[in-house]
């Protein structure tokens, strides 16, 4: 059988209630830069340290939560062949052409998945026009705002039939699942995948409903970023949910919040190295609370319940 290889997830599309206040949040306090605005008004917005023209779009709308997540992949070679296994593994595929609904993009395939959530996949993207420095680079061109987010870094998705999910993940993305967490009866509750050499770049719950996000994670540098941004939360009368705190799962530094629009955003630094011929890390669900929240292990219920 032939593979292709994802790199990682590089772009999602977010609906938001209040674009103006979200947008200063994204920008000021997580301190992302706007790249552009499209025709019908969302607005696109990438990183400091990211070099695809974008990674985050923001979409009014009535409800907020997920449109999409886009997966770059390494060729275009990958990009028609992944296309051809989506098909086969049962999904209906749609063509979305080059420079149409995300500038700066090149063709994706679109596609809704077990769990309800509407995957893309893409190999082409144009360089940002402000990204990191490539010759004799200097560790930033401009200094960082607020949170500092180097990159969009992973997203946790709620909804059912999860163990076909991550099938897909594996077999037809070409991904690999460092982590996982088990009902007593053997059924995955959990599920952590990744494509490279982080824990993970997507995760799974098991749901009852369909397509619901749990977060968005952005990735920072260390310990010390993860307080900075416990300082911002307060400073900006943001509603924290849970942290600063560690990780067992991933073993990632990390924090949760509610940004303006009432999505749940992750800042999250360390976690360990995966590699595909590592074993499988096991976990039991009447473990999930010190595997979530190795401090306290404790379960907290609305972590579980509240997603959009």
């Amino acid at each position: 059988m032939e593979y292709g290889k994802t790199l990682r997830p590089g772009l999602v599309q977010i609906r938001v209630l209040d674009l103006e206040k979200t947008l200063d949040f994204y920008t000021n306090i997580l301190g992302l830069d706007i790249v552009g605005q499209t025709s019908d008004g969302r607005v696109m917005l990438k990183a400091y340290d990211e070099f695809d023209h974008h990674s985050v779009t923001l979409r009014k709308a009535d409800e907020a939560g997920l449109d999409y997540v886009a997966f770059k992949v390494d060729s275009r070679d990958t990009l028609e062949l992944m296309a051809r296994q989506t098909l086969g593994f049962g999904y209906r595929v749609h063509e979305i052409p080059a420079n149409t609904e995300q500038p700066g993009f090149g063709k994706r395939y679109s596609f809704k998945i077990s769990t309800g959530h509407v995957f893309q996949i893409y190999s082409d993207v144009e360089l940002a026009e402000k990204g990191p420095q490539i010759i004799n680079p200097d560790i930033w061109s401009e200094q960082p705002r607020g949170m500092k987010a180097q990159r969009m870094d992973h997203l946790l998705l709620y909804g059912p039939n999860i163990a076909e999910a991550e099938t897909f993940c594996k077999w037809v993305l070409g991904m690999f699942v460092p982590e996982v967490c088990n009902n007593p009866d053997g059924s995955r509750l959990a599920s952590w995948i990744t494509s490279a050499n982080k824990p993970h770049d997507i995760a799974f719950v098991e749901f009852p409903e369909p397509g619901k996000i749990h977060h968005v994670g952005f990735y920072l540098n260390d310990w010390h970023d993860i307080g900075n941004a416990a300082d911002l939360i307060a400073i900006n009368r943001l509603e924290l949910d849970i942290g600063p705190t560690r990780h067992a799962i991933t073993r990632g530094q990390s924090i949760y919040f509610w940004e303006p629009s009432g999505n749940r955003v992750e800042v999250y630094a360390g976690g360990y190295t995966a590699y595909p011929d590592n074993p499988q890390r096991v976990w039991d669900a009447s473990e999930i609370g010190r595997g979530l929240f190795y401090y306290s292990a404790e379960l907290i219920p609305s972590f579980f319940e509240n997603v959009t």
